[in-house]
C-alpha cells in the first residue's frame, strides 16, 4: 500500500513540474489586416497542433457570430475561411516554461517571445494587432513593444481584448462579441 501511494506522490509531482514548451506556426495569409496574438497556446491546443483546440474556448464560437464561419467545419477549413476574412492567428510568447495550461501558470523569467517584428515586415496590409486576453497583451508589452515602436510607427492600431479562455467565466460569449466585434470591422 505504501509503494503504491508513494508511486502515486511521485506521478502527481511529475504531472505540477513545469516544462518547456513551444508554440505554434503564425498562420497567416496574403492578406492579413488583423493578427490576433495570444499568450502561448494551452496543452489542448499544442498536443492537436491547432490554435483554441480546447471545447470549452470561445474562440471559434465567436469567430461564427463575427464572421458568420461554422465552428463545427473542419479545424484547417475554418483557417482558411478566417484567413480570407483578413485575420491571422498567432502567440505573442515562442516558448516558455508553464504547468498545466492556464495563462497565470507561465513563469515570466522563462518567456522567449516571436519574431512579431519579422511577420509585421512581411505584412505590410497589417494594420491591427489584436491581444486575446491581459496575459498576450503583457507579454507583449514586456517582450516586444520597445522594439516594434522603431519598426512602423504609427501604421498599427494595438487592441487588447477579454480572453476567450473559459477561465474568463464572467465574460459571456454575447459580451465577448460586443468587445470583440472590432475584429469583424477592422478585417
Amino acid at each position: 500500500m505504501e509503494k503504491n501511494q508513494n508511486y502515486q506522490s511521485v506521478l502527481e509531482s511529475m504531472s505540477m513540474e513545469s516544462s518547456r514548451l513551444t508554440g505554434l506556426a503564425p498562420i497567416v495569409g496574403k492578406n492579413m489586416r488583423t493578427l490576433v496574438l495570444g499568450s502561448m497556446p494551452g496543452a489542448l491546443s499544442l498536443d492537436r497542433g491547432q490554435y483554441y483546440a480546447h471545447p470549452n474556448n470561445r474562440f471559434w464560437p465567436l469567430v461564427e457570430m463575427l464572421f458568420g464561419i461554422p465552428s463545427r467545419l473542419p479545424y484547417a477549413e475554418r483557417v482558411v475561411a478566417l484567413n480570407a476574412a483578413g485575420v491571422g492567428l498567432w502567440d505573442v510568447i515562442a516558448s516558455c516554461e508553464r504547468t498545466g495550461s492556464l495563462d497565470s501558470a507561465i513563469i515570466k523569467s522563462t518567456e522567449a517571445y516571436n519574431d512579431l517584428g519579422r511577420l509585421i515586415g512581411e505584412h505590410p496590409e497589417l494594420r491591427a494587432i489584436c491581444f486575446n486576453g491581459a496575459k498576450a497583451h503583457g507579454a507583449f508589452m514586456r517582450g516586444l513593444a520597445p522594439s516594434l515602436e522603431r519598426i512602423s510607427p504609427g501604421r498599427l492600431r494595438f487592441v487588447p481584448l477579454p480572453s476567450t479562455s473559459p477561465a474568463n467565466a464572467s465574460f459571456t460569449l454575447e459580451r465577448l462579441a460586443l468587445a470583440w466585434s472590432i475584429l469583424a470591422i477592422g478585417s
